[in-house]
């Protein structure tokens, strides 16, 4: 048997790997060559001799001094490729906070329990956490940060559509991963995102549907409320559409927008309860963002609102925002989301578990953006243990088709489109803060990238694989191409 090869005991001592061996071996080499005398045939003149010697010298000792810096170097590269980066774009300050810190909280959990089982293709995950503020041009340049500078992998973040469409053109031209954990208004499908959160099909279409049948109360009017950017004004001209074709005139349609952060809401709510008194039911579809949520519902609570006279369906409340507010009056409204904290399920039960252990205290809430991060960050791990690799060409491709058990017992499988398969889920609001499913799809909904509801948009097709490949298109790209080589 043979004896297993010993490393010199300096070489252990510093810790250099065989490689460095090699280069300091040869480096000594190299210089023991130029610190001999020459030899008799070039034996220059005494006088120039002394000099001779001492140029070889140094020349000698840049030589190692070189190869001591190459293995640095090397060591230092050794050390950096030992860890896969993950990057988390969230705003941490500013208004959107209230709503996406629990997002770096849960990314930081799922990256701390995967190193715990050893991490990725045997390396660990190193998490570079930015705080873009809700500063939607400070998202563009912190993602630009993490891609060029810090070297991730992959990108999980945003919350607010316009950080999206603000960071889109950095991953599309650094050909970045981008994994958004966010409900958003559709018609967007890029090659370089992976949307995780609902469609407009997978959340306002049905909720809108349950608002208008007699289990949702059988509404007539309709009250469209958001925060004033792309996904309110979007998902909103969908929802007019939708709610033409079910017989709602414009008439019986209210819209109105605010800024991010409004706080006034006497008059606006004060137009609300007027619309609402004209005669027919009316319920209110609510897209507000961010942390103006809280003094909407306490101005609703002010105006004596109640859900069983006018019902608001929220699409951007969770848990987390409910946690901040009196709950007691808001009995009743309803969200309409693809999780919640309240589902009876093994998985949720062992994912909340897990939460509480790593957040240290019991009585933060879990909501759906955290389980969208779930997702996609397991989807994404598959899949680069799938290639073998974090190439973002190879990650990206093997994504596809990659499924997931959700916290709700069923199956999320990423579609060809970058949109996952959901269930969706009404819940009321409860006085705990959580909430209680009413209404559930029977299944997994497929989520649709462009709207059936906007002709322009009808006819397009989102399917990033041959022959389409593809995110708007109206025929695949190369379906009409003979084989090559005919």
């Amino acid at each position: 048997m043979t004896a297993p090869a010993v490393r010199p005991r300096g070489a252990q001592k510093m810790g250099l790997n065989p490689i460095a061996d090699g280069r300091i071996a040869g480096a000594a080499r190299l210089a023991s060559f130029l610190l001999l005398p020459p030899g008799p045939a070039h034996v220059p003149p005494a006088e120039g001799r002394e000099m001779t010697i001492r140029t070889h010298a140094i020349a000698g000792l840049a030589a190692i001094a070189l190869a001591f810096g190459a293995a640095g170097a090397a060591q230092a590269q050794e050390k950096k490729d030992d860890t896969i980066k993950v990057g988390i774009l969230h705003s941490l300050s500013g208004t959107m906070a209230i709503s996406e810190t629990t997002l770096k909280d849960v990314m930081l959990m799922l990256i701390d329990d995967q190193n715990k089982k050893g991490g990725i293709l045997g390396k660990k995950i190193e998490a570079v956490v930015v705080d873009p503020a809700s500063n939607w041009p400070l998202f563009a340049e912190k993602a630009r940060e993490l891609i060029q500078k810090d070297k991730v992998a992959a990108v999980f973040g945003c919350w607010t559509s316009v950080s999206r469409k603000s960071v889109l053109p950095v991953f599309e031209e650094l050909n970045g991963l981008l994994f958004y954990p966010v409900q958003y208004e559709g018609e967007e499908s890029s090659r370089n995102v992976f949307y995780t959160g609902a469609a407009p099909n997978q959340q306002a279409i049905p909720a809108v549907d349950y608002l208008l049948s007699q289990d949702g109360g059988g509404a007539k009017r309709i009250v469209l409320l958001g925060t004033d950017y792309v996904y309110p004004r979007t998902t909103n001209k969908i929802l007019r559409a939708y709610l033409n074709g079910k017989g709602i005139a414009d008439a019986d349609i209210m819209e109105n927008y605010t800024p991010f952060g409004h706080s006034d809401w006497q008059t606006i709510v004060a137009q609300v309860k007027k619309f609402a008194s004209e005669g027919k039911k009316t319920a209110v579809v609510s897209t507000i963002n961010g942390d103006a949520n809280v003094p909407f519902y306490k101005e609703l609570a002010n105006q004596g609102i109640k859900a069983e006279d006018i019902p608001v369906v929220a699409f951007s409340v969770g848990e987390e925002e409910l946690a901040g507010i009196d709950t007691g009056p808001l009995v009743g409204h309803l969200a309409a989301w693809n999780y919640f904290m309240s589902e009876k399920t093994p998985e949720n039960a062992e994912f909340i578990k897990k939460w509480h252990a790593f957040i240290k205290n019991p009585k933060r809430v879990t909501n759906d953006p955290m389980e969208a991060h779930f997702i996609g960050f397991n989807m994404w791990r598959q899949a680069v243990e799938q290639a073998g690799t974090t190439n973002v060409d190879a990650v990206r491709q093997a994504i596809i088709g990659q499924k997931v058990t959700n916290l709700s017992g069923g199956v999320a499988e990423m579609l060809p489109n970058h949109h996952l398969t959901k269930p969706v889920l009404i819940g009321e609001i409860q006085p705990d803060g959580q909430f209680q499913v009413v209404w559930r799809t029977k299944g997994e909904v497929p989520g649709d990238a462009w709207s059936d509801f906007i002709p322009d948009s009808k006819k397009l097709t989102a399917d990033w694989t041959y022959p389409w490949v593809c995110g708007n298109c109206e025929k695949p790209r190369f379906g009409n191409q003979p084989p090559a080589g005919l």
